[in-house]
This record gives C-alpha cells, structure tokens and sequence, in this order.
C-alpha cells in the first residue's frame, strides 16, 4: 500500500489524496498502469505537473479502459496538453467505440497542431464586440457578457480560455471605460415565467430547474417547442453510446445496428403505469412527456401496463388509464402489457442464470428489506441447481415468500442482487393461473424496453438508482439497450396523490371515490370540469424539470380559466334566490343573450323575460353602504342583457324580518342615467344542485408530520365541500350533456356532473372566475 501511495503522490497528489485514490480499487489500477505506461514513454525523464494532472483526470473520467494506453500516449507526448482538448478526445472515444480509431479523425476532433496565436484572438474578439456595439453601449456593464465569451469561444474553439476573456476583458474596457456607480447598482431581478398570468408573483420559482440547464425559458414556448429536436439534448436514436453512463459492450454497435434497421431511426417512447389505481396530476406531467416528446419528434409512444402484481390489479384501473391518455389528447401507438411477454421473459430469465448472472435464494423477505443486507448463502450455487429450482418455482412447487430468483448486481443506491422473480399464487387477470411467478419491475421494465426497441425511457427521478441495473441486465443478456432518462415529478400542495392515502379518503367516506372533484386525480379533475387543454398547458408551463417540481393549486386554476374563458359559452345561474317582481312590465318578451360577449359572432342563446325573476341576494342591500354598487332601495341597478334598469318599489318580508321578495319597477337603460352597475338574473328558471369546492386540506402539506404531526386524516376542510340544492338557472342549459362546461356570468366556471338527472341538474364549480371584486 505504501508503494502504491508513494507512486501517486509522485504525480502530484498529496498523501491523503492519494489514499482516498487507493480506496477506489478500479481506479486505483487503472491509474497505475497510466503511469507505468508514462514512464516508459519517458524513459528516465520525469512527468510534468501538467501532464501529470491531465493523466489523473484522464483516468478518472475514462470510461473504456482500452483507450488508456492510446490516450496516455497523447498526454505524455503533448500533444493533448488542455482541459479542451481532454474533454474532446473523451468525447471522441465514447462516440467512437469501434476497436480502431483514424488517428488523423480523432487528432482533428481533439485539435492536435492546431496553433491560436494572439493575433488571431485579437481579431476574433474584435469582429464580437462589433457586431454587439450598440447593445453594448446602451446597456454598458449590464450586457451579459456570456454572450460575446460564448461567441468568443466557439469561434477560437482552441484557444486557451483564460487569455481568450482577458482579451474580451480588455476590448470591452476600451470601448465602454470603467465602471460609474450607475454600473454598480444591482440590476433587479426580472422572471421571465410567465406561464401563470395575473398570479405568477405570487409563486415561489426558486426550485424550479429546467433540463437540461436552469437558464432554459419556457416563456411563451409549446410543449412541442420544448421537446422538439435538440431541445432536451437527448441522445438520436442509434447513438444511445453517446449518453453519459452509458455502458458499451463488444457486441453493443452491432446491436444499436439491428435496432435502427428495425425502427428505422424512429423515436420510440412509452408511458407504463401500474394498473393498480387512478392516474393524477403527476401523472399528466409524464403522459405529456413520454407522448409529447414521441409526438413532438415525429416518433411514437407506446401505452404500456405494468400489470406483473396481480394481487393489486383491477380492470376499471386499465379502462380509466386509457381513457384519461386519450382525454388528454393522446393515442398510443400500440397498447401492450407486461403480461404479453410472460414467457419471454420467463426464458430470459433461464439465459440469465445459464449465464451465471442470477441464482434461486432461499431467505426470507423480511430478510431482503433494506440496503445493508448480508450476502445470501446461495449466491454461488451451481447453475445447474439454480435452473432446477426456477423450473420448481414455476411448476409452483414451492410457498410464498419461500424462494425468489435474484440477479447478481449491486444497485446505484447499494441495494444487492435484486429480486428478479417472486412466487404469488394469485390469478392474474390476463393469464389467469397460466403463471404463479412473476417478474418484479427491476426485472421487466428495461426488458420490455429492449423488445419494444424504447429509445428513450423517460421515467421519474426516484428511478435513477435503478438506472445501473436496467443498463446492466440489457448487457447480461446480450440484448439491445435503451437510454433511461430522469426528470423530476409534479407535485401540488394541498392534496395527496398516494394511491394508499386516497384508498383511505374514500373508505373513511371523507370523499366519495377516486372522482371526487376535490381530489387531483385526472378522473377527479375531469369531473370537476378541467378541460384537457388547460392540464397539458399546466404541464407544459412548468415546463420538464430534472428537479421535483411543487405547484400551488391556483396556478393550475389560473390555467383552466384561461380556456374556459375562451371555450366556455355563458349562461346565468342564481345560487341564493331572491324573489323580485316587476310591477310595470308591459308583457313577458324574450332577450337574446351572447354565448361569448366579447365575441358575439360565435353565437348566442335566448332566455325568457318576464315580471317574475330572480336575483342573488347578495346583489340586494336594505341599508346602503359605501362602496357598494348594486340594488339598495335608493341606487337603481342594471340587469345584464335586459336592456331594463330596476328601481326598488318595495321590500318584502317573510315572518322572521328576512327580505323574501322585491317589488320593483323597469325602465329601459336608453330614457335613464347609467347605472353604477349591472347584475344577472333568471326568469322561469330551471331548479339545479350547485357543489361548491375548495382545498381538501387545510395546510399546504398534509403528509408533512411537521405541519400536521396528527397525520393527513386529522387536516380535512371542513368546508370543503358546499352543497346548494336549490339554485336556479336559465333554461338555455337544459340540454346539457356530462361534462359540457359554462361560465355562470358573476359567478364562475362550473361543468354538469354525472349524477345529473332529467329532473334536476347538478353543477359542480370548476373555478371561480376571480373577477375584479369592484365588479361584483
């Protein structure tokens, strides 16, 4: 050991570093022989400090080791002798995997001989600084200088760096002078994260990271801008070797070779959800992830069921998961099922222990849980007796728990030889007792991946330990292996996605069932009256995250209002009735009321008119106060639409001394001076049933034990919920289908649930139309 101590630190690294350099084994090696190949190279002269630093980071980075030797030929001679040149030739060899390289292709890349004199960067710097002269001078100090260094750079692309900015340094000093004190000041920081309108100042945006940089702007920007081509600097298909972590075989360009041939260079996503409960709002992130990005690049997006736990898996999950993708506006390509590919699976599953790589284990699954297990007694037993043992398990000759089938891999979060198969005497609801093992998700999902020839499997963050195994067990098998990639989940406050947690709303009857409006699952929302558009724009401005995302409830509100506003047709609904007659109405008429009144060509709707409406009692006040705008028995008010402007007569009471009835006099809004404002009304009313909504929950994060130590049952709205059973509203909604959407003018945005009936209409609020307050 303190040989091996004594070599690195004579590269430069000081004895601590060098130490923690021994206790990684491969690198510890592969270092050694990188000197060792120095020095031979060498002969009796010694390795310079830079040559010496740029061998340690070489080797570090390195992630074929039958490069080391050409790579280390090119340090020591000089002729690799930057970071630049370093990171280029890296990057030439991971694209270039084949055994022999064209010297002469890979010196170009690396930019070998190639020589920046100052003359060169003088003039470059210069014909930069023109071309920004005038933003320059207008926003002095304020420009950002990145820009002329990122120019600078691409165009000196050899060029070492740090005398490329004293240049740009230099030139910008000459042409601007030294800073004043109006240079100092700070410039205030501007959000360019529009997506949420009127509230966007009021959103938190500082753990919001765009992929695959946090200067990334969505502003104004479609999902399919975001996704689109080199947006998200995801690999092309075919080039999977280019990926970072990426794990190249001898047979892998052979591979890549038939999957192109058999795809044709097509993107290829897929949406694979577990069909053991409702889709949410997180899971409308992902639909319009994987689909969009299939979409967005001309490629195609599979619907996959995970349906390898049939203790868990009903039929309505299948049917409510393929209804909610295409309600938002998506048709997978192909829908398929883990469970098409059993026996494959299965068979894989005997090549990978005739391979060596997976062995039967006989412990216990409390003995599994955790991640610093021991060792099983059985991962060395005889291949043989392995197979004879899987073909038990599947012949069903063993209990429950009592054996499983584990790979021999070490997981990125430590986690030891994962379960690949587990006994379950559980009819599945495809193949019904065909099978009594089943594959674990570690086992299936990068499987299917390969036989669907994925090119990009796009998956939550939570996944990414997972990523070492779904590129190791490819590679085990010989097979064709797709890129995972990770992004952060949506989240919202004010609500539990959990399938167990909603499981438990619905049985303790705090809510109905997975479609209770106030729950955030897509069914949920759908019958709340969220239309489709408004979740994918939602989606799209939040943008694809690397980081979890959490979200307010108002700014997803923010963007149903701004669809309905344009989609939803307009109607008139009274939820707290007053009686008023009109005593000098000549004769019952009708008015003709626009479905859209900004745009009054998209059509328009007729609703009666006669000596009886109704009014909300809000709109009426006995006794005037500043400020309020609307009906007392001295202020006159207008009726929208009407064309009438009413004047109190008299103010009737029912026994108690509540106002029960106005009686009122008209006179048209053209022989009298304007009103201060103009309210709605009903005339010969349909009766309705209003559910009025707000947050399920009463803090921002139920689960949080911090917030609600007593857990998320203890945290319920008590008003969560309003029930208005007698409201009334025009008869232009009669013939309404489920889900058909309204805008009750003053009142809100609201869409007919399914529990409607020929007798009576039910409503349920979607939002509230968050109207300047001076105008009710």
């Amino acid at each position: 050991m303190a040989d091996m101590v004594s070599i690195f630190m004579s590269i430069g690294l000081n004895e601590q570093k060098a130490k923690e350099t021994l206790k990684n084994e491969a690198l510890s090696s592969t270092l050694k022989k990188a000197i060792e190949q120095a020095r031979g190279l060498l002969g009796s002269a010694s390795i310079d400090k830079t040559a010496a630093t740029m061998l340690y980071n070489m080797v570090t980075r390195l992630k074929d080791p039958t490069r080391l030797s050409f790579l280390t030929e090119y340090i020591i001679t000089r002729k690799i002798n930057s970071e630049l040149q370093l990171s280029a030739a890296l990057d030439f060899i991971k694209s270039h995997p084949q055994e022999n390289l064209d010297r002469l292709e890979f010196e170009a890349a690396c930019g070998v001989g190639v020589v920046v004199t100052p003359e060169q960067i003088e003039d470059a710097v210069e014909l930069i600084i023109r071309k920004h002269k005038d933003q320059l001078l207008a926003e002095r100090y304020r420009f950002n200088m990145g820009i002329l260094m990122g120019e600078a750079r691409t165009a000196l692309k050899w060029a070492d760096g740090k005398i490329v900015k004293n240049e740009v340094d230099m030139q910008v000093l000459h042409l601007l002078g030294p800073k004043t004190e109006a240079d100092l000041e700070k410039k205030p920081k501007v959000y360019f994260y529009s997506v949420f309108l009127k509230e966007r100042n009021r959103c938190n945006y500082k753990n919001v990271i765009f992929w695959p940089n946090s200067e990334a702007n969505t502003e104004g920007k479609s999902l399919m801008e975001q996704l689109r081509g080199e947006a998200l600097k995801f690999h092309k298909p075919g080039e999977n070797y280019k990926t970072e972590g990426y794990v190249v075989t001898p047979n892998t360009m052979n591979l890549l070779k038939k999957h192109l041939e058999e795809t044709g260079g097509q993107v290829r996503t897929r949406f694979p959800p577990e069909p053991n409960g409702i889709l949410h709002i997180g899971h409308a992130k992902a639909i319009n992830f994987n689909f969009g990005y299939a979409k967005a690049n001309n490629g195609i997006c599979f619907l996959r069921y995970d349906d390898t736990n049939p203790e868990k898996e009903e039929e309505k999950y299948f049917t409510a998961i393929k209804e909610m993708v295409e309600w938002l506006g998506y048709k997978p390509y192909a829908v398929t099922h883990a469970s098409d590919q059993f026996q494959l699976l299965y068979d894989l599953a005997v090549d990978l222990i005739r391979r060596g790589h997976a062995y039967v284990c006989h412990q216990r699954g409390e003995e599994l849980k955790g991640h610093n297990i021991p060792p099983s007694p059985w991962r060395e037993r005889p291949v043989e007796e392995s197979l004879l043992l899987f073909d038990r398990m599947r012949k069903g000759m063993f209990a429950e728990g009592e054996v499983t089938l584990r790979m021999k891999m070490v997981m990125e979060d430590g986690k030891m030889d994962p379960v690949a198969y587990r006994i379950k005497y559980t009819p599945h609801h495809r193949t019904g007792d065909t099978w009594c093992i089943y594959p674990t998700y570690d086992y299936t999902h990068c499987l299917c991946d390969s036989i669907e020839n994925i090119t990009h499997s796009l998956c939550t963050k939570e996944f990414q330990a997972r990523r070492s195994s779904y590129f190791w067990l490819c590679n085990a098998l010989d097979l064709y292996c797709p890129v995972q990639w990770e992004y952060g989940r949506l989240n919202l406050t004010y609500t539990v996605v959990s399938k167990r947690k909603i499981i438990k709303l619905v049985e303790t009857g705090i809510v109905r069932d997975w479609d209770d409006p106030r729950l955030f699952t897509l069914t949920a929302l759908r019958r709340r009256g969220f239309p489709p558009q408004a979740i994918n724009n939602f989606c799209a401005r939040v943008g694809v995250t690397v980081a979890q995302t959490t979200m307010e409830p108002h700014l997803l509100e923010a963007c149903v209002r701004e669809v309905l506003n344009d989609t939803a047709p307009r109607a008139m609904a009274i939820l707290e009735p007053l009686k008023v007659t009109i005593t000098n109405l000549p004769t019952s008429t009708e008015v003709r009321v626009p479905d859209f009144p900004a745009n009054e060509a998209k059509g328009s709707h007729v609703v009666p008119f006669s000596k009886t409406i109704f009014i909300e009692q809000s709109d009426f006040r006995e006794v005037m106060e500043k400020g309020y705008k609307r009906l007392t028995p001295d202020q006159p008010v207008g009726l929208r639409h009407a064309g009438y402007v009413i004047s109190v007569q008299r103010v009737i009471k029912d026994g108690c001394g509540k106002v029960c009835e106005l009686e009122v006099t008209c006179a048209s809004s053209d022989s009298v001076e304007k009103p201060k404002a103009f309210i709605h009304w009903v005339s010969d009313p349909l009766r309705c049933e209003v559910r009025l909504y707000e947050s399920l929950f009463l803090h921002k994060n139920p689960e949080d034990p911090a917030e609600v130590p007593a857990g998320f049952l203890s945290d319920i709205n008590p008003n969560s919920l309003t029930v208005i059973g007698s409201a009334l509203v025009d008869r232009s909604v009669g013939k309404a289908k489920v889900f058909d959407k309204f805008q009750f003018e003053r009142v809100g945005y609201f869409s007919l649930d399914p529990d409607s009936t020929s007798e009576k209409l039910v409503f349920n609020r979607t939002v509230t139309l968050k109207e300047d307050p001076g105008k009710i």
